[in-house]
């Protein structure tokens, strides 16, 4: 990874920390180009990280098997860091301030990928923070890797109205399991559930994470089976 900040006004050919102006002061990015092994697809992926208060940031393990999961089905990544947290500007803000932060992720990346689809993912508080801004910016698939949906007022929020998969921890000891399980059951239409044995942070399980993402966006027509990572 290039670890210079490199400029805003193109995406990078490789892994590469960037900046741009946020609603409340610089926020840190880390954009990263498709897997050079695999067909690139036009698409690129915003993905939010768990909650800033309790250690969250764009380098959390689940973030990072997500951003390689969907690099090896040829997708651009963006990984940032919400206000206050790392290099990113700012002082947290309840998922208010932090969905105003990934608005202005998005304007950078319509700037320099403006004929690609968009895709959103989070993890944890990253999910509230993902479905929220879905319903400003209508992406074309939508990933949620255990919502805490007892701690955040999920049913406020419309459906995304896109290709929606929910990842949940059945043994997940900070999101109540059946909460979510609840939660989808009443969305209409429902999003695709996948579930493993593994506890709030994938502890020994972040490869079998990486397969059931890439396996559910297949499921859910977002990517063809040809598509799929062998990896």
């Amino acid at each position: 990874m290039n670890h210079q900040p490199h400029s805003n006004d193109n995406f990078p050919t490789d892994s590469a920390r960037i900046f741009i102006e946020g609603p409340a002061g610089r926020l840190e990015m880390l954009a990263s180009p498709p897997d050079p092994q695999v067909p690139p697809v036009n698409a690129v992926a915003i993905i939010a990280h768990p909650h800033p208060l309790f250690g969250g940031t764009m380098h959390n393990k689940v973030v990072h098997i997500l951003d390689k999961a969907l690099r090896e089905l040829g997708v651009h990544t963006v990984r940032f860091n919400f206000r206050g947290v790392g290099d990113s500007e700012g002082s947290y803000d309840h998922g208010i301030g932090e969905t105003d932060d990934l608005l202005a992720v998005h304007h950078w990346v319509t700037t320099v990928l403006p004929e690609h689809a968009l895709w959103l993912a989070g993890f944890s508080f990253g999910s509230y923070v993902a479905l929220r801004s879905a319903n400003l910016l209508r992406p074309q698939a939508l990933i949620n890797i255990a919502p805490p949906v007892e701690r955040y007022d999920f049913t406020v929020l419309p459906h995304p109205g896109c290709p929606w998969l929910v990842v949940m921890g059945t043994e997940d000891d900070v999101v109540s399991p059946q909460a979510v399980f609840a939660y989808v059951r009443q969305m209409q239409p429902q999003p695709l559930l996948k579930t493993l044995p593994a506890g709030h942070f994938f502890h020994r399980k972040l490869i079998d994470l990486k397969k059931i993402i890439q396996e559910g966006l297949v499921e859910l027509g977002v990517v063809n089976p040809s598509e799929e990572a062998h990896t």
